[in-house]
């Protein structure tokens, strides 16, 4: 049993392209490398360039491999179906040419994998963590998202890419009915999980309990840690989730309120998972200037209890 420790760009602030501060993806790759860390998320759709000859360039220079790509976008509406469709492409198009990462006795499916998750609605942006007040889709809106979500898997599944889901904080699935919900009406054949320990514990899930629950499924693992004063502070505001993130609500894992000791447990001792799990922790792409510091502190966390 091995499990391997990733990284991500939404640890240098990169969660929505459209954001005038982002830093330059061969600085993301650059100071990736620099924190000890030999995989990184492509990280959202249009980030690193779609030309595979210089990607492959930048990743071969810092000695660092792909181990997901993401559809991190509108997974509702009928409208961006079709975009849906082609980010799928586009993105195992460049994730099936790059150098293979090793795949691991007991690993349930090799790497690089499709991350889904469903983002862009300002009624669930808004209610992000508060599962009594968040409002849920109407059945026909949630049949077209899973109807969505198997059409990705379906076309994924030709590029012989393996799908997870990511319930996500600020999207329409994010809390445990969801969750439940979404597992009993997509079939494991077509997409297992992803399970991000801070997502579950941002929206009133406790993450032993969640990655025990789906063990079967668990295909990939997200790690991030939670700063317990300001997620309280947050916690009381009407406030857009990555707004949140701005403040500071997450943290380098082993500073904040989960408990990784009992994670490691439950993986090792327990469940026996192999493979990859990426440490991701969200911020203001302003404040990426101690990103390096912070990645590589939480990397060094996990060494020092194991991982």
């Amino acid at each position: 049993m091995t499990i391997h420790i990733t990284g991500a760009p939404c640890c240098w602030g990169i969660d929505d392209v459209r954001n005038p501060y982002l830093p330059a993806w061969q600085k993301v790759l650059s100071e990736a490398a620099q924190a000890g860390y030999t995989a990184i998320e492509l990280g959202p759709y249009g980030y690193l360039p779609l030309d595979i000859n210089v990607v492959s360039r930048e990743l071969e220079k810092n000695r660092i491999s792909i181990v997901a790509g993401t559809i991190f976008d509108d997974l509702v509406s009928e409208e961006n179906f079709g975009n849906l469709l082609k980010q799928t492409d586009d993105i195992c198009s460049i994730i099936t040419r790059l150098p293979k990462l090793p795949t691991e006795k007991g690993q349930h499916f090799p790497a690089p994998y499709l991350t889904i998750m469903d983002w862009g609605h300002d009624e669930r942006d808004f209610a992000a963590g508060h599962s009594g007040r968040a409002s849920r889709l109407k059945s026909s809106d949630w049949q077209n998202m899973i109807r969505h979500i198997i059409g990705i898997c379906d076309r994924a599944a030709k590029w012989k890419v393996r799908p997870v889901l990511h319930p996500h904080a600020g999207g329409y699935i994010e809390f445990a009915d969801e969750i439940d919900r979404a597992a009993s009406d997509i079939p494991c054949e077509k997409a297992g999980f992803c399970l991000d320990t801070g997502h579950l514990k941002y929206s009133g899930m406790d993450p032993v309990q969640w990655l025990r629950k789906y063990a079967d499924r668990l295909d990939y693992i997200h790690f991030k840690d939670i700063n317990q004063k300001i997620y309280a502070q947050v916690m009381k505001e009407h406030i857009r989730f990555f707004d949140g993130c701005a403040k500071g609500s997450m943290c380098p894992i082993g500073t904040g309120n989960i408990d990784y000791i009992s994670i490691h447990k439950l993986l090792i001792e327990e469940i026996n998972y192999s493979g990859y799990i990426t440490i991701e922790q969200e911020r203001d792409p302003r404040n990426s200037q101690t990103s390096l510091r912070d990645v590589k502190a939480s990397l060094d966390y996990l060494k020092s209890i194991g991982f």
